[in-house]
């Protein structure tokens, strides 16, 4: 008892890392920190045929002495006296242990030592424990050790897998791990043999399995262990460096059936200069990733294979656009069919443009997301406020916005930020759960787990709806693609400069994410997500499930109402044309559709007259499209043919000085510009309501320019602050104040 508290034993043995996919196959290896193949393993996972020939060959006692075997020792030091040297050990499996971990010279002294440490082995550790530690530090040449690594490398197979004659070769080794090198195939051939024909004469296995075992061929050679999903594996070793064993998430047929697909695929796209891609499928149900691939291939040097794409941050396109509509249907801003203005904006100089360059007038939020529309999009997000929307990332799980966060504005709704695939793909999870996001896991033992609901069952079902349509834009031009178009909702996105192509979809039970593009961030003209991603998104997915679906089934609160097609609103008694939409009772907008307006017009429709100036008869009552500045401004501009309100009868004197002067859109107001020489002009434009015909401009309050309304007019600008103002046909003037230098 003194002797052991004084020279306590320890047993710390430096195992290689292994990760295990979620079936138990190894995914990969990685050296232990004394650089040695050493794969921890337990005796469940040992071919009981294997466990049988090593103690019959190293310790027929081995469960029945106290560390030592007595007759043994005695016999060994005989056979030594005689001989004048040492010929025989007579070492127990404990002894062998204690010489494993605490490895010293062959001398007499050592001896006595590791007698000493086996009774404190058996002391401390049961007989299942110190098999284990055995069948674990076993030698096998070079820097293998133990079972699990000798069987893996020299026969590339599970150590619970080998047969008799497997079984016997590897119990011979390790006593002779030199002669019996790879090489020598006449050497292990008859140690095998010589093995084998003992446990025989025991009749530890039958004449045919004898015989089977003698007669079978052994591919004994050096191999290298699994290398599937590296980048994964590489991170959860960098994330969990003290544990043996890592048993992950990843789905082994999955991750390697995927990661052939995109390897094909890559191979395909190298024409076009796009070599790189990333790939993340998640269970939905439980938030555990089952396939990772952070590149096509991780040796491609040339192309910095080695970066893992699933966390590198890139600009994520259109891809974030869903979510910004559905935090406007949570707050009642819009419904799928409320229409709003796809015409040229400016907000305090950022000036968004569509990916086609093409604005389309009247759109309805449904027809904005599906065409994936940017115009539309800022519109929305600036009614929902940037910060909002930030806040609501950083919510879901958005590390990298939280590090943004100052300095990101209306530009995020068109990529204007750094996303990685792993935030993306969780987002759209949240979408598949139904608007409930989970943080995604990569280990099976993970059970703790971060949900928050991001959005209402009913605006997740909205948004899988739309995203679910198959009339779209988005589709792959492929005839092949679009016709095997799996079952699901997706969406694309392509950064600005064609740099990455984004689709991420997802079913009822998967959620999947794609990247393409290159590390470099080379833009490519052909990289876009509809033409190059989203194929790669639906082979994916026919790889993984034979029949995806979607939730169909509406949440008991998410109704249906009849609106009008001209806005998207409760229908007026004077709307014609009606159409379905989903509504949040109580949370969508609930005013009535006023696109039409009731003017008291003269017989010849010249003039409209108000209350002031209605005469006592030759006029008419009659209905005229109710259009906002911005979109009249857009239909002169396109020479898009509308019914206009007649201008107000000149005679009437109320609306000389009455309401509202016409919306100054350029130059923004309170903007300082820098004019780089006298000669520079700038743009004057206004939006009016459509019964003007005539502004006037003024600088400084002296008159500058007449105009129509939806005409815009270059002046040139003194320096200094200068002051603007537009006045319609009727008197009313709008004034704004700039700065030039």
């Amino acid at each position: 008892m003194l002797l052991d508290a004084l020279f306590p034993i320890s047993v710390r043995i430096p195992y290689s890392t292994v990760v295990l996919s979620s079936e138990g196959e190894i995914l990969a290896a990685y050296l232990s920190r004394d650089d040695k193949w050493r794969l921890h393993v337990t005796l469940d996972e040992i071919a009981p045929e294997f466990l049988q020939t090593i103690l019959y060959k190293e310790d027929k006692y081995f469960y029945y002495h106290f560390g030592v075997n007595p007759i043994s020792i005695g016999r060994a030091a005989l056979k030594n006296i005689l001989q004048m040297r040492i010929t025989s050990g007579a070492s127990t499996i404990t002894m062998q242990v204690a010489r494993l971990l605490e490895p010293k010279p062959r001398t007499f002294l050592s001896k006595l030592i590791e007698i000493f440490r086996a009774f404190q082995l058996e002391w401390h550790y049961s007989k299942q424990e110190i098999l284990t530690f055995y069948v674990n530090l076993l030698p096998y040449g070079g820097n293998i050790e133990g079972i699990k690594a000798a069987s893996w490398l020299y026969l590339g197979k599970s150590p619970k897998q080998l047969t008799w004659s497997e079984a016997t070769l590897l119990a011979a080794i390790p006593n002779r791990p030199t002669s019996l090198a790879i090489t020598k195939r006449a050497q292990w051939t008859q140690a095998r043999n010589q093995l084998l024909q003992k446990l025989y004469f025991q009749k530890m296995l039958s004449f045919d399995e004898y015989e089977t075992a003698l007669q079978e061929p052994i591919s004994f050679q050096r191999r290298s262990l699994p290398q599937h999903a590296p980048h994964l594996t590489q991170r959860l070793r960098q994330m969990y460096p003290h544990k043996a064993i890592i048993r992950s998430s990843i789905s082994l047929s999955f991750q390697e059936k995927i990661s052939t697909l995109v390897k094909k695929y890559i191979n395909a796209l190298s024409r076009y200069g796009i070599f790189n891609a990333a790939v993340l499928v998640v269970d939905n149900n439980t938030g555990y990733v089952v396939a990772y691939i952070g590149s096509p291939c991780f040796d491609d040097f040339q192309h910095a294979g080695q970066v893992d794409a699933v966390r590198t941050l890139r600009s994520p396109g259109s891809t974030l656009k869903p979510f910004i509509y559905g935090i406007a249907f949570e707050r009642g801003i819009c419904t799928p069919k409320t229409v709003l203005t796809d015409v040229p904006v400016d907000f305090d100089g950022y000036r968004p443009e569509n990916f086609n360059m093409k604005f389309h007038g009247k759109v309805t939020v449904e027809q904005a997301l599906t065409h994936s529309l940017n115009v539309v999009a800022v519109k929305v997000l600036d009614q929902i406020g940037v910060e909002t929307f930030l806040n609501f990332l950083e919510k879901a799980g958005f590390y990298s916005i939280a590090k943004q966060h100052k300095r990101l504005g209306l530009s995020v709704a068109l990529g204007g930020c750094g996303v990685t695939l792993e935030e993306l793909t969780a987002l759209y999870v949240a979408l598949a759960r139904q608007g409930e996001y989970i943080s995604l896991k990569y280990l099976l033992e993970e059970v703790a787990e971060r949900k928050t609901r991001l959005f209402s069952l009913e605006t997740a079902f909205i948004l899988t709806d739309i995203l679910s349509q198959i009339e779209r834009p988005d589709l792959p031009n492929n005839a092949e693609a679009a016709v095997e178009a799996p079952q699901i909702a997706w969406k694309t996105g392509t950064s600005y400069g064609r740099r990455d192509a984004w689709s991420i979809g997802y079913s009822k039970k998967y959620t999947v994410g794609v990247w393409l593009g290159n590390h470099d961030a080379k833009g490519i003209q052909e990289l876009t997500g509809a033409g190059l991603a989203t194929p790669l998104l639906f082979k994916v997915f026919r790889a993984i499930e034979n029949n995806a679906q979607l939730f169909r089934i509406p949440p008991t609160h998410l109704k249906t109402r009849v609106v009008c097609t001209e806005t998207g609103l409760p229908p007026a008694e004077t709307c014609e044309n009606l159409t379905p939409d989903w509504f949040i009772p109580g949370i969508s907008p609930s005013q009535i559709c006023s696109h039409q307006r009731y003017f008291f017009v003269d017989t010849n429709e010249r003039y409209h007259f108000c209350s002031d100036c209605l005469p006592e008869n030759g006029f008419q009552k009659k209905l005229y499209p109710n259009y906002s500045p911005e979109l009249i401004a857009f239909f002169e501009k396109e020479k898009i043919p509308y019914l206009r309100v007649p201008p107000h009868y000149e005679k009437c004197q109320r609306f000389k000085s009455d309401g509202k002067g016409p919306l100054i859109v350029s130059p923004v107001d309170g903007r300082e510009y820098f004019l780089t020489h006298q000669q520079v002009e700038v743009a004057l434009k206004c939006q009016t309501a459509n019964h003007i015909n005539t502004v006037y401009w003024y600088v400084n309050d002296e008159l500058s320019q007449i105009a129509s309304p939806f005409q815009a007019v270059f002046v040139k600008l003194p320096k200094g602050n200068v002051k603007i103002s537009c006045t319609d046909d009727l008197g009313r003037t709008s004034h704004i104040r700039v700065v030039v230098k």
